[in-house]
Formats: structure tokens, C-alpha cells, sequence
């Protein structure tokens, strides 16, 4: 008898640690989204390999999605369905800003200083009022030299929303548009190539035709961006840092 209540009890235990687990929640575009095929496509999201650098204490749920702007994710159902789960020690990490600059399409489109900052400061509200935490990124920089080997901003006023938004309601924050473009730029304007998706005709099975794309990101390029997203968590001191390799 003794021995069955001591069996019931370790599964009792297992149990409720399993439910306190706590969980990292991802929402963003295609730049962080899993890619399907991974194994043939050369195409990989930085949060579809963030969770090497984390260990098994965390969950990482990925539910970022190509395409999708702070405005899209939200009336598409895709945020009410993690805010239902959410939790008291959890996490999100909110990264948007290229879909939000499409003009031509009014299902995605945000005014920055308006709509954008509206979307963004309603994302904290509603995870701080489930117990979680929020996490702020800038978005990753395009690969985008000019003939004299300078890179190129392509985000505008979006990446300043997210700070201004960060320190106005103290959230804390990651600055990937920096660390991106200090990425890009180590590697210059040629070697840079590697960490997005260039092939030419007959190069890459996945892309017979060839493929010239300086948004999304190739498996190095995708590693060492979760690199540097981990790297950075580890010093914002929010919880999250003890999960972190």
C-alpha cells in the first residue's frame, strides 16, 4: 500500500510540475516563422531553431506566420488562441514591422505611429493581465547595400515605434534591427548573401529556377540570429535567463 501511494504521489509531483512549466510564446512574420519541409528547404525562420540555445525546462511555442502584421495576427483569431493559454510566468515575444509597411494591402497595413503603437502597446497590456511577461523586438534589417557597400535601412519609422513603445511602458526589449544590421554588415556586402537565400538556376533543388531573396533567412543565417535573439535574453533578467544555455 505504501508503495502505491508513493508511486501516486511521484505522479502527482511529475504532474504539477508539468503544468507549472512555463512557456515561451513567439508571434511575429516570416522572418521568425517555421518553415515547412525543413530538411530540403533552405529557408528557416530564427525562432524555428531558438530553441537549441534553450534547455527542457521551457516550452517554445512558434506561432509566428508569413505574412502576418501586428493587425493581421490579431484579426485572423491567431493571438486569441495563445491568449487563452497564457499563464502566470510565461513569455512573449513580439517582433513585427514588415508586413505592416504594406500600403497596398489594407488587411495588413498599420500607420506606425498610430495603428502600429496602438497594436503593440495592446499586445503588453493583454500579456502582462495574464501574468506573462512581454518582450519587445525590432525587426531584422533586409540585406540591402547601395553601390558604395552602405546598408540601407528598409523599416523606416517602425523600429522607433518599438523603442518608444518599450520605454514608455518598460517593457523589456531586444534590439534586433542593431544586431542585424551588425551582422550584415560584418559580413559585407557579397558574404552577406550567405545568410539569405541566393542561388542561381540549378543550384539549390528547392528553387530550380534560382532564388534572389534578402528578407528571409538561410539555415546560417537563421542560427546565428537565434543566437544573438538568446544571447540577448540572457541579459534582460526577466525569468526567462535560467532556461537559456
Amino acid at each position: 500500500m505504501k508503495k502505491i501511494l508513493l508511486l501516486f504521489s511521484i505522479v502527482i509531483s511529475t504532474f504539477m510540475l508539468a503544468q507549472k512549466k512555463p512557456t515561451l510564446f513567439l508571434i511575429g512574420d516570416s522572418t521568425m516563422a517555421n518553415k515547412e519541409n525543413p530538411d530540403k528547404n533552405p529557408e528557416h525562420g530564427w525562432g524555428q531553431v531558438l530553441s537549441q540555445f534553450f534547455t527542457a525546462g521551457i516550452e517554445i511555442q512558434n506561432h509566428a506566420m508569413n505574412g502576418r502584421s501586428s493587425k493581421s495576427f490579431r484579426t485572423e483569431g491567431r493571438w486569441a488562441a495563445i491568449e487563452k493559454q497564457l499563464k502566470k510566468g510565461d513569455f512573449v515575444i513580439i517582433q513585427f514591422g514588415h508586413n505592416d509597411q504594406k500600403v497596398k494591402d489594407s488587411t495588413k497595413f498599420t500607420n506606425p505611429y498610430t495603428q502600429y503603437r496602438a497594436n503593440l502597446e495592446r499586445y503588453v497590456r493583454e500579456t502582462r493581465a495574464k501574468g506573462a511577461i512581454p518582450i519587445l523586438m525590432t525587426s531584422i534589417v533586409r540585406r540591402n547595400f547601395n553601390e558604395n557597400g552602405v546598408l540601407i535601412d528598409t523599416h523606416k519609422e517602425y523600429p522607433l515605434v518599438v523603442r518608444m513603445v518599450a520605454n514608455d511602458m518598460n517593457v523589456p526589449f531586444v534590439d534586433m534591427q542593431l544586431l542585424t544590421e551588425q551582422l550584415e554588415i560584418a559580413y559585407g556586402p557579397e558574404n552577406s548573401k550567405k545568410l539569405h537565400l541566393h542561388f542561381k538556376e540549378g543550384e539549390e533543388p528547392y528553387y530550380p529556377k534560382g532564388k534572389d531573396d534578402d528578407t528571409h533567412l538561410s539555415k546560417l543565417g537563421a542560427d546565428l540570429e537565434a543566437k544573438l535573439v538568446a544571447e540577448s535574453l540572457k541579459k534582460l533578467k526577466t525569468g526567462l535567463e535560467k532556461f537559456i544555455k
